[in-house]
């Protein structure tokens, strides 16, 4: 038996050993050695993990592959010395959790919808006139205009630069309008217009204990609909996955609260954005080039060097 064990487990022989030949006193530091020494070569699974995946381009909906948080726990049968706080900073550190809007976080939920719309201005004004065949003919037509009725290279060269620096003007003007309008409505009180009416929440995703993300429910009687609504995260945090989380929170929601379906209205520029919709299972229902956000006085001048492009999705549930 003595030799099936010194073969089997050599270090519990060598203890057995040590512990019929030294006082108790050099016995427990040779056993705190010894319970080092197992735990050393404990296998990898049993190591405590917890990570964040950047899936934000994955498409296969419903599966393990999507899972943006990834998380494992390790158990000790044992009464072993509590684990390395190294390690338990570094869980919380990296882990992303999703909950309801709380009072607190008025602050940074307003300050995180402020940023993400200001970045449209410039989006809006350069970026979006690529996706605006008619705009960008109008401004070829008045470039040569200039050219006829001037005879002037110079000033000719100058009309393009005229034309951005107007559209850049019109975009912060209509933005800023619309950010006015939102943070004094839905955006001023988020408890009244989300947390008390049944069939609606706002929900934020905080991050080594900040608020880095922010998304809103609102349900539809009319049609038994809930609308996904005020999706932002923070910029410094952005390629994390967060922004799918809290769409997949939405998600779960609309199905606990029997919608028949999820909707989303958007006019982000970005093809990001619009990626991260359909790998989340929304599939775009329709779009309108005419349309009117809150702050705007639709002259002829602001419609000229302003256009927004306006997108609907939807993600069906289940059938009516």
């Amino acid at each position: 038996k003595r030799s099936g064990l010194q073969q089997k487990h050599p270090r519990l022989f060598l203890f057995i050993v040590i512990s019929a030949s030294y006082p108790i006193s050099i016995l427990s530091e040779v056993q705190v050695l010894f319970e080092a020494s197992c735990m050393h070569y404990s296998s990898p699974k049993m190591v405590c993990e917890t990570k964040i995946v950047a899936d934000e381009h994955d498409a296969i909906q419903g599966t393990k592959k999507d899972s943006i948080i990834v998380s494992s726990t390790q158990m000790w049968t044992s009464s072993a010395p509590a684990s390395n706080p190294l390690e338990e900073n570094y869980v919380k550190k990296d882990k992303v959790f999703i909950r309801e809007f709380e009072r607190r976080d008025h602050v940074e939920v307003r300050r995180i919808f402020y940023e993400g719309i200001m970045e449209r201005i410039p989006n809006t004004a350069f970026r979006g006139i690529l996706q605006q065949t008619q705009t960008q003919f109008i401004y070829i037509l008045l470039t040569l205009m200039c050219f006829v009725v001037t005879k002037s290279v110079a000033l000719t060269c100058c009309v393009p630069f005229i034309l951005m620096g107007a559209r850049y003007y019109y975009s912060n003007k209509v933005i800023h309008n619309y950010l006015d309008c939102a943070l004094h409505t839905d955006m001023a009180d988020i408890e009244e217009f989300y947390m008390k009416p049944t069939g609606s929440c706002f929900w934020v995703a905080v991050l080594e204990g900040q608020v880095v993300g922010i998304v809103a429910a609102q349900g539809r009687e009319d049609d038994n609909t809930v609308e996904l609504r005020r999706m932002s995260v923070d910029s410094r945090f952005r390629g994390k996955g967060i922004a799918k989380v809290l769409g997949r929170r939405v998600l779960e929601f609309a199905v606990v609260n029997n919608y028949a379906a999820v909707i989303l209205g958007t006019t982000a520029v970005k093809l990001a954005a619009h990626k991260l919709y359909e790998s989340l299972g929304f599939r775009r229902t329709g779009e309108s080039e005419d349309y009117r956000l809150p702050g705007m006085s639709r002259s002829l001048v602001e419609r000229l060097f302003f256009q927004i492009r306006y997108q609907r999705y939807r993600l069906q549930l289940r059938e009516e």
